[in-house]
């Protein structure tokens, strides 16, 4: 049986279709201004690309903050439970998982089945998100995609101590003028994330094993400053990026 998951998200929309367990394909866009378009265009490319139709899926099923868009998905469920069951459908030894996305970052943990125990969100903020690693890189006109690999190269992480993003953004500008580097900063930056999410994780009583999802998760940078907090590895599978939608795939399989 073919089914297929959405997660639409404020910065992507993702899909990814099943059969009996197994991922068939997967496919990541960005969002852009209209997420209704997004989640058709990102269904019809990874279609196409299985040729498939949605004649062939036998049921669809859409998460995420533009979920309610998807006029032609026949449920919506929250990332929370979605996430949840990607994880555990990825590693099944999992108990706790950090997501952070576009808009907001979350600390799930589950039961060996699978099941939502307890979590923590942060949705009120971009702090911390992938909105506000995006509001820094254009700030230190750096592509996103190096920041993770320049923080690496640290010797001295700067202090960021500002909660929002707006002051993050003037503190990281002054932090410039002041002459400090590049990876310095960028680790700075995520360690301020990393301790965001452990102040999510304190509240809900954060179990290992635990797996980062969510496409922050490609950033080996704040990976490694969450680590280092945890003081325990963080598991990161490939598919990362696109678990919300796994996670919708198999309930849709499920219902």
């Amino acid at each position: 049986m073919l089914t297929l998951g959405m997660d639409i998200g404020s910065i992507t929309a993702k899909a990814v279709v099943l059969n009996g367990g197994i991922i068939v394909g997967s496919k990541v866009i960005f969002t852009g201004f209209n997420a209704a378009k997004a989640g058709e265009k990102v269904v019809q490319e990874l279609l196409a690309e299985l040729g498939l139709t949605l004649e062939h899926i036998e049921r669809i099923v859409a998460t995420g903050y533009g979920r309610k868009s998807v006029g032609f998905a026949h449920s919506t469920v929250t990332e929370i439970t979605c996430h949840a069951k990607g994880a555990h459908f990825l590693d099944n030894s999992v108990r706790s998982i950090i997501d952070i996305g576009g808009q907001d970052s979350k600390v799930i943990v589950i039961d060996e089945t699978g099941k939502v125990k307890d979590f923590a969100m942060n949705d009120k903020c971009a702090a911390g998100t992938g909105r506000f690693l995006e509001v820094m890189a254009r700030a230190l006109e750096v592509d996103l995609d190096e920041f993770g690999e320049l923080s690496l190269k640290a010797d001295n992480p700067s202090k960021i101590s500002s909660l929002c993003t707006v002051f993050a953004e003037s503190e990281v500008i002054s932090l410039i003028a002041k002459g400090e580097s590049r990876d310095n900063i960028i680790a700075g930056i995520h360690q301020s994330i990393a301790s965001r999410v452990m102040a999510m994780a304190s509240r809900v009583g954060i179990a290992s094993p635990v797996m980062m999802t969510g496409g922050v998760a490609k950033n080996i940078g704040v990976v490694n400053a969450i680590e280092k907090l945890l003081n325990y590895p963080v598991k990161v599978s490939k598919d990362a990026q696109v678990i919300g939608a796994l996670g919708a795939a198999i309930l849709a399989a499920e219902n």
